[in-house]
């Protein structure tokens, strides 16, 4: 069978490598002498002439020599040593497709440190983060060599798909130049000022006036969709154009035409629904030295969010994005979990603010704070009530007994007192007076207990 360019003492058995071996290195789709005898005894079983002379041939000479003989046919001669095995390579796209669970833990612990690590840049205000899902197929690395015509880009040393940060970063800059060109309409805030100082400078002609931009874009690591890539194809039509060859299925022509011989060509892609994490630094000590205004209030991360949207809707990532590869769109799940993380985020630091105030407190004062909240939700329930007509032994009586219970317990002076005055003054004569006597009387003395200040 078909075996891998790899030393011997690696064994044969690939299963458990990264996606990255399976399809490079460890790519099982090189002819070997076992493959050349099924294929010679494959061709002299066939019932035709072909089978007959192979079959007459294997007879008389045996194997070495009618596989040397084959070997140096012109129609259908036999693969060599080493030369590529094509019903090897078709069988070799299932091969490299799925991620094992070694590699889904590998992704997950990934993209976890990549959370880890900007959790607290976001906190500082120097990373803008956004997620995103694809729309369509996403491809990368195709120009890369490989036996299987087209190659894809892995990171390395995981051996998982990825979008380089330099890729992600010339997306987004595009997008910003056409933002800024006004072909779009509204610029949103971008201007060649701003691209120069987020982007940097590069001189052109050999000049050496390069200026470092404050931007710094991350690699990218997608979650596939199914835990597997996907394999598309692509048919040209006009090959032996482009390769500039006559062939008899070409009518031994070199220029285009239609009736060209369509030569199907494989390669790896990410599929649709895949989910991708966009993260970009900001140097903002450097960013406030060269452009103050795009420092302040984060309006940096508002022009890196317009120009990510633009990419994402009509630019895309990574290779053949003219036929609309790459194209994504926000995650909006992410976007509403980011932001419940981003408020509960802010409500534990307000906590966190209040209990070290109130650790700053005397007994007293602290007291008095608590009972603040107390009070003032008891005078707001009684602002909202009192606009109909009292009803005695409502649910406001009920509300009522209730705080009296809980203000007979304070002991600080200035929240008894604060008390009294909030039950004395939802007990008019008017509004909410009980009409129970003894209700009225208990009432009553409370009041007058919680006056007096004494626990």
């Amino acid at each position: 069978m078909p075996f891998a360019a790899a030393p011997a003492y690696l064994g044969r058995d690939f299963a458990e490598t990264s996606p990255a071996l399976r399809f490079g290195l460890l790519l099982a789709v090189w002819t070997s002498r076992a493959d050349q005898e099924q294929e010679v005894r494959k061709r002299a079983e066939a019932r035709s002439r072909e089978g007959e002379e192979v079959h007459s041939l294997l007879q008389r000479s045996g194997m070495d020599q009618t596989i040397a003989q084959l070997r140096s046919r012109e129609r259908r001669p036999l693969p060599g040593l080493w030369e590529k095995n094509d019903f090897a390579a078709r069988e070799a796209w299932k091969q490299v497709r799925e991620l094992r669970p070694a590699d889904r833990e590998r992704t997950k612990a990934l993209r976890l440190r990549q959370r880890a690590l900007a959790a607290p840049l976001l906190a500082q205000g120097l990373l803008y983060c956004l997620e995103a899902r694809s729309t369509a197929p996403f491809t990368t690395g195709l120009g890369n060599e490989h036996p299987l015509e087209n190659g894809f880009a892995f990171l390395n040393p995981y051996g998982l798909p990825y979008l380089a940060g330099s890729g992600s970063k010339g997306v987004i800059r595009q997008a910003a130049r056409e933002l800024a060109s006004g072909d779009w309409g509204d610029a949103q805030g971008w201007t060649e000022d701003a691209i120069t100082h987020l982007f940097g400078l590069a001189s052109e002609n050999g000049g050496k006036n390069h200026q470092r931009g404050a931007l710094m874009f991350w690699d990218v690591l997608p979650e596939l969709e199914g835990d597997a890539l996907q394999v598309e194809v692509m048919t040209p039509h006009q090959s032996h154009y482009y390769q500039h060859r006559s062939e008899d299925r070409s009518g031994k022509s070199e220029n285009p035409h239609d009736s060209g011989a369509p030569n199907p060509i494989l390669f790896l892609t990410v599929p649709p629904g895949s989910r991708f994490a966009f993260h970009v630094q900001c140097d903002l000590p450097f960013l406030s030295r060269l452009n103050p205004a795009l420092a302040e209030g984060g309006r940096w991360q508002a022009l890196v969010e317009a120009a990510l949207k633009l990419a994402f809707e009509w630019l895309g990532f990574g290779a053949k994005t003219a036929v609309g590869y790459g194209a994504m769109a926000e995650d909006e799940q992410a976007r509403t979990r980011r932001e419940a993380e981003r408020a509960e985020a802010a409500r534990q630091a307000a906590l966190a603010a209040e209990e070290a105030r109130r650790q700053q407190l005397s007994p007293e004062d602290r007291a008095w704070d608590e009972a603040q909240p107390v009070i003032a939700a008891f005078r707001a329930e009684f602002e909202r009530v009192r606009v109909v007509p009292y009803r005695p032994g409502g649910p406001f009586n009920h509300a009522r007994q209730a705080f009296v219970k809980t203000a007979l317990v304070w002991s600080e002076p200035r929240s008894r007192k604060a008390a009294a005055e909030a039950l004395a003054a939802s007990a008019t004569k008017a509004w909410g007076r009980p009409s129970n006597k003894d209700r009225w009387a208990e009432l009553q003395a409370a009041i007058t207990q919680l006056q007096g200040t004494a626990a």
